[in-house]
């Protein structure tokens, strides 16, 4: 490390903040850091008052619970409003400028991306537009008979041209006959006309659906543009394609505009834990906004060089020169208040706060969308877009407001350009979420709901209470279906709609499309204009949802319902130890340990932030620091009661590391844990994980994953 401006800077950071990040910016190194220095300097002493008084509230809630149990909801209501946890109701009206329409008026799918896998970030971005044939293809969405023939299955592609008839049947009905008797798309500023054998030449039943086209060209390829809830559809036309082949119109994919905005992460489904990482997650953020990210790796045994989209052409119904973006717009997820990071130390070897550092940066790296040094824009409305998590209530809320503030001051942008996504997913924060929005009514553009990070909150706070719900059970609680509500009526009475997303949560199952199909059009018919996905594809199935519901109807709907009460809220998720069988507390607990250690061997043995961990039944599902916090916490809630002791838990994590590990077997670089549990760094971080999990501030992960992780490197 070396010293600029009184910080002790890594040397990884440092060069790429100055050969890389400050390349084509008016701000000399010099200015950087020295702005870092101040933000340092005015933010961590208030950062770190605002985490005392997160322990003093918990402290307090703790010694409560150990009196009263659960209590009742009048009597908790009572003393959490006389902590100052719980804060009278507010009315905010949002008034934000400059927000892109992928955010205030087109509802769609929203993916959430490691920032440190460059190949997956530029996967993501891309995923604005999907291939519908693809999805039907290669997941369950359709049912599957025997195996596929090795490359193009003509009987399966059959099945995929049926269903995508039947949808386009379903969406963009003809005025007569179905897409099924089409035989040509024909296109022009005059609109869409389908010859059909069965009924000859027919249009859409609705033409306001015709959006525009690529004419034919003289080896029939082209494109007709649909629209519906403001997403748009292609059906690509391309007799030279073996599936345009074999289509009775010549069709080569329906494309579906799919994941709308993409959040780039610099926190959940990464391990940062030095400059050396930090430098990683960040240039992918810069190469995104720069438009020069790429990314080469090895497919098919070919060497495939990947990079962003451009935009989309088309002739629109008008007659007029019509594009559309080729890329999702772009959010970035910053680390929260409660994180330090060793990249950059003060004079006095002091950590700084990291989510200070990550504001900064993501700031200097929007000023090339925001200046247009870039190929492609990002934000047309001119705009920087940040998800701020683990925010504890509105005093939090408001010292972010006010970093972001300074930091748009620090660099001459205009106030306001920095927007701010309110990640609802901690009590405090939930309780008071109309005061949160208050604080940041200028510059909100999101909330949302995430059950896994919220159920780990929600343990943490009543930990002293009694045994907990297993974490099954807690899905069908009055406060969880209150959450889900009064997240939606809250942001809608601020005036949400058409101005700011409202979200919803992951989808956990990568390999479960059917069961989403099925099941995450809930989110949409809940007012959702955005909820998470875990990849493109499932991101192009989920756009169906979206063009199904029409999510501003069911949002002015919403809108006069009368608002969730706050008090639902406040019903405590615990049980009676008596209630839970041998068998119960057998499974819970295997399973529990199984996700955790299935997680923390790869965040800690391979610097894997997010993955998909098959559970104990072989079912893969994603997991990132949230589903850890949730296991980590009900493990450690139930050996406070005596649920389960020390020795049965020690027994459980060992048996399961073997599982793990089997689980795990023949994969590169995989560091196994059962042959020496003693020494390994993963295995022994779980364990901390549920031993400190009662003393461990809101029951987070970072800081033992972290230290783990570091001595993992260290040792490799």
């Amino acid at each position: 490390m070396a010293d600029t401006a009184g910080l002790q800077v890594d040397e990884h950071l440092r060069s790429f903040v100055e050969g890389e990040l400050l390349s084509d910016v008016d701000l000399t190194a010099d200015d950087f850091w020295a702005t870092l220095a101040r933000l340092q300097e005015r933010f961590a002493p208030r950062i770190a008052d605002a985490l005392a008084r997160r322990d003093e509230i918990q402290a307090r809630i703790d010694e409560w619970h150990r009196e009263h149990g659960a209590g009742s909801v009048e009597e908790y209501e009572k003393f959490l409003t006389d902590l100052g946890y719980l804060l009278p109701e507010k009315s905010p009206t949002i008034d934000v400028d400059r927000v892109d329409p992928e955010i205030a008026e087109v509802p769609g799918p929203q993916l959430v991306v490691p920032s440190t896998v460059p190949r997956y970030a530029l996967n993501a971005a891309n995923a604005r537009w999907g291939s519908l044939f693809d999805a039907f293809y290669g997941t369950d969405a359709l049912p599957q008979d025997g195996e596929l023939a090795k490359g193009y299955d003509e009987r399966r592609g059959a099945q995929v041209i049926t269903a995508a008839d039947e949808l386009l049947d379903e969406l963009f009905p003809l005025a007569k006959g179905s897409h099924a008797d089409a035989t040509a798309y024909r296109a022009s500023a005059d609109g869409l006309v389908v010859d059909t054998g069965a009924t000859g030449t027919v249009g859409l039943a609705d033409p306001a659906q015709f959006a525009g086209f690529r004419p034919v060209d003289g080896d029939g390829r082209g494109a007709v543009l649909l629209t519906r809830n403001g997403l748009h559809l292609e059906i690509t036309i391309d007799p030279t394609t073996q599936v345009g082949t074999q289509h009775h119109a010549d069709v080569a994919d329906v494309v579906l505009e799919s994941a709308v905005t993409t959040i780039v992460d610099l926190e959940d489904s990464v391990a940062t834990v030095d400059g050396e990482d930090k430098a990683l997650a960040y240039r992918t953020w810069l190469g995104l906004l720069r438009g020069d990210l790429t990314a080469e790796f090895r497919k098919g045994g070919k060497t495939v060089t990947r990079r962003v989209n451009p935009d989309r052409e088309y002739t629109a119904a008008d007659g007029s020169d019509l594009t559309l973006p080729g890329r999702s717009l772009m959010l970035v997820r910053n680390c929260g208040h409660h994180m330090t990071t060793n990249a950059v130390r003060t004079a006095d070897g002091a950590e700084v706060a990291e989510g200070v550092l990550d504001a900064l940066v993501s700031a200097v790296a929007g000023l090339y969308d925001l200046q247009g040094k870039g190929p492609h824009t990002n934000s047309r409305a001119g705009s920087v877009y940040i998800v701020k998590p683990k925010q504890h209530g509105p005093e939090e809320v408001a010292l972010t407001v006010e970093l972001f503030g300074a930091v748009e001051e620090a660099l001459g942008l205009r106030a306001n350009t920095l927007k701010i996504g309110i990640m609802d997913e901690e009590k405090r924060t939930t309780v008071n979420l109309s005061a949160c929005i208050a604080e940041a009514a200028n510059r909100v553009i999101f909330v949302n709901t995430g059950f896994l990070d919220r159920t780990g909150d929600e343990i943490h706070t009543c930990f002293t209470a009694g045994p907990v719900l297993r974490k099954g059970d807690m899905k069908s609680t009055t406060w969880l279906k209150t959450y889900e509500d009064r997240n939606v009526d809250v942001a809608l009475a601020a005036g949400f709609a058409h101005t700011a997303q409202v979200g919803k949560g992951m989808w956990a199952k990568p390999a479960a499309m059917a069961e989403m199909i099925e099941q995450k059009i809930g989110h949409p018919k809940a007012g959702a204009n955005c909820a998470w996905v875990p990849s493109p594809t499932a991101a192009t199935l989920h756009a169906l949802h979206y063009l199904r519901v029409d999510v501003h109807g069911v949002q002015d709907e919403i809108a006069s319902r009368p608002t969730a009460d706050r008090r639902k809220l406040l019903e405590v998720p615990v049980t009676d130890a008596a209630s839970l069988s041998a068998q119960d507390v057998t499974h819970e607990l295997e399973t529990n340990a199984q996700s955790i250690l299935g997680y923390v061997v790869r965040w800690v043995g391979m610097g894997i932030g997010c993955s998909t961990v098959p559970d104990l039944e072989g079912v893969g599902l994603m997991e990132d620091r949230a589903t850890l916090r949730i296991s980590a916490q009900l493990v450690a809630n139930w050996l406070q009661h005596g649920v389960v002791d020390e020795g049965t838990v020690r027994d459980t994590f060992a048996r399961m590391a073997a599982v793990v590990d089997e689980q795990n077997a023949g994969e590169d670089g995989y560091p196994a844990m059962a042959k020496d549990l003693e020494s390994s760094e993963s295995f022994q971080a779980a364990l901390e994980l549920v031993f400190s999990g009662a003393t461990e501030p809101n029951g987070y992960t970072e800081r033992t994953l972290t230290r783990w992780r570091q001595r993992a490197k260290a040792a490799a």
